[in-house]
């Protein structure tokens, strides 16, 4: 006992003098929740088809706005999603951002009408131009949820009613108890493409069940997509999931910059890479990012039985 209250004082002491030569000043935080109709828009994010505000400190609430069209992803959506996202991984005031749907749903998908003349009548003097033109037009719109994914900021879905594609590129994703997903690709005529039939066999883990989803087209409904591991939590309604989305990004975002984008980075690389290059890869990150003062702040406050939430960690 004697031997672990000298180690104790030794370790304080330690942490006194690296904070004390890196200038560290204090440990404050203050979360404060508030009510999406509450929420101030966001700086420097201004779009046709989405809204921005400032949900809490620290936390970004992304609402797909077009609620007159089932917020249906039009041309202005697909350009600035990645307008949109590209600003948050640079924001580092931003730890992390829920996306939710304005109105009932989350979005009712393609909004073929929007894009009807690309689609159908692509531009091109004959079939090698018309290609071409195609597949960039595809590359594009699959950026628009990969930027998603390669935000460094955790991302949680907050989903009432339909999405599947935007939702697999989300790190977190929750649902109401009348949501319900599906793959309709087939139903139009076409196999998907902007990242469903790559995310989702990652996401769940049941090739069969995705093989079935995507072949017939069929809805999955909340509970069968909570016992599958597409969501990790159902709620009664719209308003109670979001309150808790935005309640768990308030709980990450009280937490090291550092250490939760580097968690990301990391669990991203070992999805697509073998145990052994996800080591060393992870070895490779961490010889620079255990230098962080994080360690240092967090490790006192649980020596000195503080709740790690009043510990105030640098922008990143």
């Amino acid at each position: 006992m004697a031997a672990g209250i000298v180690a104790s004082r030794r370790l304080r002491d330690l942490l006194s003098r690296r904070l004390t030569a890196s200038n560290y000043s204090g440990l404050s935080i203050s979360l404060r929740l508030t009510g999406s109709s509450a929420q101030e828009e966001a700086p420097d994010h201004s779009y046709e088809s989405l809204r921005v505000t400032s949900a809490q400190k620290h936390v970004l609430h992304v609402q797909l706005n077009r609620p007159n069209k089932r917020n249906a992803m039009n041309k202005a959506f697909w350009r600035e999603m990645v307008e949109c996202f590209n600003k948050i991984s640079r924001d580092a005031d931003c730890r992390a951002v829920v996306i939710s749907g304005a109105g009932k749903m989350f979005t009712a998908g393609i909004d073929l009408m929007d894009l009807a003349s690309d689609i159908l009548q692509p531009k091109g003097d004959d079939v090698a131009r018309i290609s071409w033109y195609l597949r960039d037009i595809i590359t594009r719109y699959q950026e628009t949820f990969s930027v998603i994914e390669k935000c460094p900021k955790p991302v949680i879905a907050s989903v009432a009613a339909t999405c599947v594609d935007l939702i697999t590129a989300c790190d977190i994703r929750y649902c109401a108890q009348d949501a319900f997903f599906q793959v309709k690709e087939v139903d139009v005529g076409l196999a998907a493409d902007v990242g469903t039939l790559q995310r989702l066999p990652k996401v769940i883990g049941n090739q069969s069940l995705v093989n079935e989803l995507a072949f017939t087209a069929r809805k999955m409904m909340a509970d069968e997509a909570l016992g599958c591991g597409l969501v990790s939590r159902v709620f009664p309604d719209k308003e109670v999931m979001l309150d808790a989305a935005l309640a768990l990004a308030a709980e990450i975002s009280s937490k090291s910059p550092v250490a939760v984008q580097s968690t990301k980075v990391n669990l991203l690389y070992s999805r697509n890479h073998s145990v052994a290059e996800s080591l060393n890869y992870v070895a490779s990150w961490n010889m620079s990012m255990l230098q962080t003062q994080d360690i240092t702040k967090s490790v006192q406050a649980v020596t000195e039985n503080k709740e790690l939430k009043s510990v105030t960690f640098s922008k990143l």
